[in-house]
């Protein structure tokens, strides 16, 4: 008897993961609450937000559901994991108290210096703060976060004194305090981590794209494109990274009361020595780094969820594909702004499969009605290959995405820049 898994969530990454878990062998229904497009071909949406606990554990019952796999944050810092599991049904995904990582900068931070683990300095700016002070102390540029969820809204990154202190002031008015860090210089990586009681297990790591433009200049987006394993994150760098970062926190977070079960997203900041700090913690997989990471798993994909979520990771380590993975994100048009919705998608979806590799679409901001495409998002869709090598990856990526049309929208045509 095969299993039934409901995933939670409605973006590209669910639909990353719904794609796997349909072709993992010990599955035999896949549930999407609330998907997309994509996910509706080849799974079962229900109508039920991603932040209806209540409604998410009833459909989860209602479905006799073996997994939950939760994908965003939100619901996890607002305990449906413990709702899951107060109910007996295993959750990928930590619980409440564990999404503090993500839901809490301060706390994060806090835990991080605790255990000694690589992280820039950090300021608490309340409204009694000397700003002129606070501002000087590191200089230009300035990092400012706020610390809310904030769907990767709340930091801002500047050169400009003035807009740092604007920021400031007005976090400080809605939330009553803010973090001004250190400004860390060097290359970024994404490490997604999936850790239990049990044990832990690097993913390749990852390296998205977040600005808006060519070059990575422009406005801070959700994610224009990701690739991996990506070259920066080098034998030496990956082992420091696990010694320094990844294993205190899993040595942390496995002695406390309730046990962490899901993924830590580790967002590292690796310098020109190849020394890796941490720039933020998430609590779940990323979006787009999903996109190319579950694609380079070997083994089946909702048997490790699970071990996961049953606490015996150990038991059930993951294989690896040797292959690269590049994604693209098409955008509405006036994204990273309010996106123009509702316009219909066109062309050709379906996969490739070909001597050279693999591509294929991965809906996000998608919804089907009266027999068509239609966007409903910022971040539409995007375009993944799949191949030996990162350049055929990218030329994969690129072709599937050239069959696909939606007027205004746009994507950067440098995602991998660094690697290739």
């Amino acid at each position: 008897m095969g299993r039934c898994v409901l995933i939670v969530g409605g973006g590209g990454r669910e639909h990353a993961l719904c794609i796997g878990l349909v072709e993992s062998p010990s599955v035999d229904a896949v549930h999407v609450a609330p998907g997309n497009a994509g996910t509706s071909t080849i799974a079962t949406n229900h109508d039920v937000s991603a932040d209806d606990i209540t409604g998410l554990v009833m459909l989860a019952k209602t479905l006799s559901a073996d997994l939950v796999m939760v994908g965003p944050e939100g619901p996890l810092v607002d305990g449906l994991a413990d709702e899951l599991r107060s109910e007996g049904i295993p959750c990928f995904g930590p619980h409440a108290a564990g999404a503090m990582l993500e839901g809490s900068k301060d706390f994060a931070k806090q835990v991080m210096l605790n255990l000694n683990i690589p992280t820039a300095g950090v300021q608490h700016l309340t409204a009694e703060t000397n700003l002129d002070d606070a501002v000087d102390l590191w200089g230009s540029p300035w990092v400012v976060k706020r610390d809310v969820l904030a769907g990767g809204k709340g930091v801002v990154v500047t050169e400009n004194r003035e807009e740092a202190i604007e920021f400031i002031r007005t976090s400080i008015a809605t939330d009553g305090m803010v973090l001004l860090e250190e400004f860390l210089s060097g290359e970024e990586a994404s490490m997604l981590v999936m850790m239990d009681e049990s044990g832990y297990v690097a993913l390749p790591c990852s390296q998205d794209h977040k600005r808006v433009g060519e070059g990575d200049v422009g406005l801070n987006t959700g994610g224009m494109g990701a690739y991996a394993p990506a070259p920066v994150a080098t034998e030496a760098v990956r082992a420091r990274a696990i010694s320094e970062i990844v294993k205190p926190m899993h040595r942390h977070l496995s002695n406390q009361e309730t046990p962490y079960r899901g993924c830590l997203y580790v967002g590292l900041m690796i310098d020109s020595e190849g020394a890796p700090s941490v720039v933020e913690y998430n609590v779940r997989f990323g979006d787009p780094e999903t996109q190319v990471t579950v694609p380079l798993i070997a083994s089946d994909l909702c048997e490790l969820l699970l071990a996961v979520a049953e606490g015996r990771l150990s038991t059930s380590m993951p294989t690896f594909h040797d292959a690269h993975a590049l994604t693209v994100v098409l955008a509405a048009e006036g994204y990273p702004g309010p996106p123009v919705k509702g316009r219909e998608i066109t062309g050709d979806f379906t996969d490739y499969n070909g001597p050279e590799g693999r591509a294929f679409i991965h809906h996000a901001g998608t919804k089907y009605s009266g027999g068509k495409f239609i966007s409903s998002g910022g971040r539409v869709l995007s375009s993944t290959g799949i191949s030996s090598s990162l350049s055929d990856a990218c030329d994969l990526a690129y072709s599937k995405l050239s069959e696909v049309h939606l007027e205004g929208s746009h994507f950067r045509k440098d995602i991998g820049y660094r690697a290739l």
